[in-house]
């Protein structure tokens, strides 16, 4: 079975699921059929209000109203609280017609009527052919409606100091096992350098380590969740990282994308990041004195030719409240499709486009020149197509999220251990479902 084959059937298998047990919190009429809203045209000009988090997006939207004179789009950068502001706009009945959410967020915000479905929406829902198949089933719950459009993926790799690495003789591990070897040998060299960071406070990133050795969380069979957040495939990763941290060889005081984090490698402290094809941008535009130091490589992997992990990635969601679905519609397929915005948005944000064509923009078959002018967006694309696919999120994520980030900062700081956190995040799992009436279980 083809990569393509296998995304579309496992993704629909998921989403699918996931919408069955939220039907009765959704925008479904009784007979479980979504109800699309009306799309029609608004008269005279328009604003549109778009909530996001990337990086120059404001450039991608001047670029629309600079052509749209009558459908004009106010950008919003929402990146310090972004699910936080959403939250308490939907609460508040004020939310924009079109907000970046997550893949792993969906479900939990669909469980909330947070969205509008689209479907009426000829523009955007004729658009299903042109994005990367699993992406589309996830942003519509497996074929439920429209309820948003694929915008990015987030395809892991390393980040990697070459310089530090030459300078020291170590190779450039391709295994986990070489990567402790590299990290030992690194900081024996040089006491004040580590190989990385472990931000106790990014459950998402640690999910990515999680995906990538097939640490399924979920899975969904006999009418019930089956949840596995605390598996031994989990906890193979949980103590792995829990040696790096009691051996002192990763540091666990920095956020990732915080001024105090850049500044730890623009000292020389760290020699690489575990990052995300949309991050590429974050180490050039803020370290632009050591362009020429950094190369991208596969993520180490825990066997030879192992899978990759995904990192974020993310949709623009069609919100309730918006009062322009139409031209939201038209906007929201313009942003994700458009061969010039997508070019502007790897451009200036670091996106890694969920549309096909995006992905053969010239852009991403060039030499970057910061990172010695290698084809970095090859090491994505690989990277993507060993991203396990039966890998899927709960209708409770962001609690789930929120448990674990509050255990694994505990455990960093002597509380406890990483695979304390992770039965932390299965109990939290299991209590959120039940408190949702969603039948779940604990899975083996």
């Amino acid at each position: 079975m083809s990569n393509t084959v296998t995304r579309i059937r496992l993704a629909v298998v998921t989403a699918a699921a996931g919408v069955l047990v939220l039907a009765g919190c959704s925008s479904s009429d009784s007979s479980g059929e979504s109800s699309a809203a009306s799309c029609e045209p608004s008269k005279g000009k328009v604003t549109l209000q778009y909530w996001n988090t990337v990086n120059g997006m404001d450039k991608v939207v001047d670029l629309w109203n600079r052509d749209h004179p009558d459908i004009q789009v106010e950008s919003k950068n929402i990146s310090n609280d972004q699910y936080g502001a959403i939250g308490n706009a939907l609460k508040a009945g004020k939310a924009p017609d079109l907000a970046q959410v997550g893949y792993d967020q969906l479900p939990t915000l669909r469980s909330q009527d947070a969205f509008v479905d689209a479907s009426a929406c000829k523009t955007a829902a004729g658009t299903e052919s042109k994005f990367v198949p699993w992406t589309w089933s996830q942003a519509g719950f497996g074929g439920e409606g429209v309820y948003a459009l694929p915008q990015d993926t987030g395809p892991m790799a390393m980040y990697v100091r070459t310089d530090i690495f030459k300078k020291y003789d170590v190779p450039i591990p391709t295994t986990w096992d070489e990567y402790t070897t590299a990290a030992e040998k690194l900081h024996k060299a040089n006491p004040k350098l580590t190989m990385t960071f472990f931000d106790p406070n990014n459950a998402e990133w640690f999910n990515g380590l999680l995906w990538q050795n097939n640490a399924n969380m979920y899975s969904y069979s006999d009418d019930k969740w089956h949840v596995t957040v605390d598996s031994d495939k989990s906890k193979r990763v949980a103590e792995y990282w829990q040696k790096l941290i009691d051996d002192k060889l990763v540091r666990t005081d920095l956020a990732n994308g915080s001024t105090q984090m850049f500044a730890a490698y623009q000292n020389d402290q760290m020699a690489t990041q575990l990052g995300a094809a949309w991050g590429y941008t974050g180490i050039r535009d803020n370290l632009p004195d050591q362009a020429g130091k950094w190369s991208i490589v596969p993520m180490p992997t825990w066997g030879a030719g192992g899978n990759s992990g995904d990192w974020g990635g993310s949709t623009v969601a069609f919100m309730k409240g918006g009062k322009h679905l139409y031209e939201a519609a038209e906007f929201n397929t313009w942003l994700n499709t458009d061969p010039a915005a997508l070019a502007l948005a790897n451009e200036v944000g670091g996106l890694y486009p969920a549309s096909t064509d995006g992905l053969k923009l010239p852009a991403l078959t060039k030499g970057v020149p910061y990172y010695n002018n290698e084809k970095i967006f090859d090491v994505f694309a690989e990277s993507s197509k060993k991203v396990d696919t039966d890998f899927s999120w709960g209708p409770t994520q962001k609690t789930v999220n929120l448990a674990l980030q509050d255990a694994m900062a505990k455990a960093v700081a002597g509380d406890g251990k990483l695979t304390g956190a992770l039965a932390a995040a299965q109990a939290s799992a299991l209590k959120s479902m039940d408190d949702l009436a969603i039948p779940a279980t604990a899975g083996k």
